[in-house]
This record gives C-alpha cells, structure tokens and sequence, in this order.
C-alpha cells in the first residue's frame, strides 16, 4: 500500500507506477532529503509538535539510513517512486509507528523545493570552483604571451594586432560574468521553503526559522503559494550553465581553428587529442569539438524547463517533476566539460612565431597608418581613403605597407616621413593602445591583476 494510499480502493497500475516514478533519477537527492528530515525533526521537537525523544529516535534513524545508503547497503524501491517516499517508507521499516510522524507539518511539495535548493547549492558552488580553476589557468597562460603577437580578428578576417594574453583575457572577462550570475543565482537558490506546505502552509507552530538556520539558509520564502510552484531557480541555474557552455563552445571553435593546418597557431596536447580509424597522420581536437557540441544539451534543457513551467496553473502541478533530469544533465555536462577543459588548456602548445606571422600579413597596421596621417593634421575620413589606396597599391605590388619605400608612401601623402616606420611596427600599433582594456602590456598587466582579485574575493576556493 502506498503511503498516500488511503482513499484509493485499487492497487496502481504497474506501468502507471514505472511511469510516475522518479527514483532512476531523483534518487540523487537522498542526502539532502535526509538532511533537510533531520532538521525538520529536531524542530517539530524543539517545538512541542512531536515529543523530543521521539525526534532523537527519528533523526537517528536518518542518520543510519543515509550512511547505509552512502555504504550502498539500502535498494531503493520503484513502487516508492521517488526518493522522498522511499526514506521515509525505509525509516518507517525500522523504527515503526514513529517513523509515521517524520511527514507532520510537511508535504512532499516543500520537502522537493527543499531538497532541490539545497542540491543546486551545493552545485552551484562546485561548478564556481570549476570555473575558478578554468580562470586561473587562462590568467596563468595570459601571464607567459603578454609579448606574442597576434591577429585580432573580425568577420574571421585579420583586422588588427592584438597580443594572445589580450585575447585570452577576453574570455576571462566571460567567465568572470558568468561566475557573478552563478553568484546571483546562488543567492535566490538560498531560500528555505519548508514549511510552506501542500500550497497554504500549515496549522502547526512551525519554526521555519530554527530550520533555516539548521541548514544554511539566508532566508525563508514568504509566500506558500510561490515557494512550491515554481521553480525559476532551476531555470536561472540552467540559463547560467547554458551562458559557461555558450562561452565555452566559442573558445574551443577558436582552439579548432586555430589547431588546423590553415592557422597552426596551437597544438593539441597528445592526452588531449584523438586520431582517425584510417588516416594514420590524423589528430584530432575531438575535446574541444565535444564541448562545442554538448553547448545545445545544456540549450536543450533550458528550453525544456522553460516550455514545462510556460503554462501551468498555481500551485503545484506533476510536470515540475520534469524539472529534475534537465536541470541535473546539465550540471553533468558544464562539470565534465569545465574539468576536461581546463585540462586541455593547461598543456595547449602555443605556436608564437606562427601568430606572429599571421600578423605581419593582411594589412593589420593599416589603421595605425590612417591615425599616423591624422596625428600629421589630415582628417580621419580623408586619412581613412588615403590609406586604403595605399592598401590596394600594396596588393597589386604583392607588398605590406612597412615595406614601400618612402618616395612610394609620400606618393600617397607628402606629410609621410620616415618616421611612419616605426608608427606601424606591429609592436607600436600593441604598444600605443595603453587606454584600460586595450592590449597594450601595461593594460593587460592591470587586467590580469584584477582578474587576480577578483577571483581572490569570489570564494571559489571555499
């Protein structure tokens, strides 16, 4: 007989049992459950609701159960269906009638917020550890490259020189937004809701507080009605996984790219790599390539949580049941992923003189040779033109602008002097972008020092 079985008059149909059950996936949530019973316990005795002893005895009896389970001693059981009915229909098993009582003053409604905030927590500040170790490593790379050149692209075509600690950097400042919406979400995660009941609280004299307290909440939700019926917390964690993966999956395109024989700017590391089942010269960046991929997992879900909460009625409805193996997918992935690639930064072989050369081709001084002619008291627009015939000049002649002869620049400008050489040296046109956040080496520096900081002050390390 179930638990909730009183008024029905007939056993469940088997299927309807394996299709209503969430224990394959839920069953995860057991040492929350557990923990969040116990202090559930110790307040309805605190509280005069049940006596003391029968608390200790409870609370006890969990305790017992969660460290059999962690000893992979206790068969969770289908008909249960999910892991809650499962703890308690087990404690029930063990200490008799006074298993009954755990369940006073609480539905099942409050008890799976519970335990999926307390879950997504823990989550939350594992996958920020991640991501920390992921931006340390890029502010560690950054720190050897603040002097090798590059290409900057756009539109995939080379545009100007940047330096690879520059480009890096970029995506630091990525993941560093992405740590504060982890951040943000952590703490509209940190908000008990038990206590709330079925969806119109309770006649008991809780201490929602006492329970707060006992499991490292901020706060207590203030509506019953919202506490159980919606789950944008879940949602807001798995946007905030989908934004790491987006990043991600841009950056490991880039290590794609740049791996190829085309570019050769980098070199997969052996450990990293795989080949081909034919082509024995192959090697493929196939961790980078998986990690772009499994960006439309994490879509995927988000999308899946979204259409799941788009219509549903106040308060509680069994689709929320799907929320759990969308959003527990894509904590899977970002953690795989995050972990796998941060491994495959660290023993990246970079190819500088590669870069370099990239850079001296494709014209990528040509606007420092316009603010050169503007510096001289010619109009940007009129520099802008004067500069692009040049460009043109230089293809048809099968040259780059620093390699015209001076009576071949004054052609084009008579205010050009000799000293336009040094101004559209790939290392000035680096050098002179100084302002906070260009790729100069002393913006980078400071850069790289409040990245440093602020990973200092984020507690990722906790």
């Amino acid at each position: 007989m179930k638990l909730w079985g009183g008024r029905f008059q007939k056993e469940t149909d088997k299927a309807v049992d394996a299709f209503n059950s969430s224990i394959s996936f839920d069953a995860r949530l057991y040492r929350h459950d557990i923990l969040g019973s116990i202090a559930h316990v110790k307040m309805l005795g605190k509280c005069g609701i049940i006596s003391m002893e029968e608390a200790g005895t409870i609370a006890a009896a969990l305790n017992g159960i969660l460290k059999d389970i962690e000893e992979g001693l206790v068969e969770l059981d289908v008909e249960a269906e999910d892991i809650h009915m499962n703890i308690e229909k087990i404690l029930i098993s063990r200490i008799g009638e006074s298993g009954k009582k755990l369940h006073t003053g609480r539905s099942r409604n409050d008890q799976v917020a519970l335990d999926m905030r307390m879950y997504l927590k823990d989550e939350i500040v594992y996958i920020k550890k991640l991501l920390g170790e992921l931006m340390e490593a890029l502010l560690a790379l950054a720190e050897k490259h603040l002097d090798t050149l590059l290409p900057g692209y756009t539109h995939l075509q080379r545009a100007q020189p940047v330096t690879l600690a520059h480009h890096l950097m970029a995506y630091f400042q990525m993941f560093r937004r992405d740590m504060e919406r982890l951040d943000g979400c952590y703490k509209r995660t940190n908000v008990m809701p038990l206590g709330s009941g079925a969806l119109a609280a309770t006649t008991y004299p809780l201490d929602r507080e006492m329970v707060a307290r006992e499991l490292g909440f901020e706060s207590i939700s203030e509506n019953s009605l919202d506490a159980v019926s919606d789950r944008d917390f879940v949602i807001e964690l798995a946007f905030c996984i989908s934004m790491v993966m987006m990043h991600l999956s841009r950056f490991c395109e880039e290590l794609v790219l740049w791996s190829s024989h085309e570019f050769s700017f980098v070199e997969m590391d052996d450990s990293f790599s795989t080949g081909s089942s034919i082509m024995p010269q192959k090697k493929n960046p196939d961790v980078a390539e998986l990690v772009r991929g499994k960006s439309g997992r994490a879509y995927g879900n988000l999308f899946t949580l979204l259409t799941v909460m788009k219509a549903l009625p106040l308060a509680y409805n069994k689709d929320m049941q799907e929320d759990k193996e969308a959003v527990f997918d894509s904590i899977d992935t970002v953690k795989a992923c995050l972990s796998v690639f941060t491994g495959m930064l660290k023993t990246l072989k970079i190819k500088g003189d590669n870069m370099y050369k990239a850079a001296r081709e494709g014209f990528l001084n040509a606007t420092d040779a316009a603010d050169y002619l503007v510096k001289k008291g010619i109009p940007f627009r009129t520099a802008h033109h004067i500069i692009g015939k040049m460009v043109n000049y230089c293809i048809e002649k099968g040259k780059s602008i620093d390699d015209l002869a001076l009576d071949e620049l004054k052609s084009f400008s008579q205010v050009m002097e000799a000293d336009i050489y040094e101004a559209v040296s790939l290392n000035k046109c680096v050098s002179e972008r100084k302002l906070p956040g260009g790729p100069a080496r002393e913006a980078v520096l400071a850069s790289i020092k409040n990245g440093r900081d602020f990973l200092d002050g984020s507690g990722f390390q906790d």
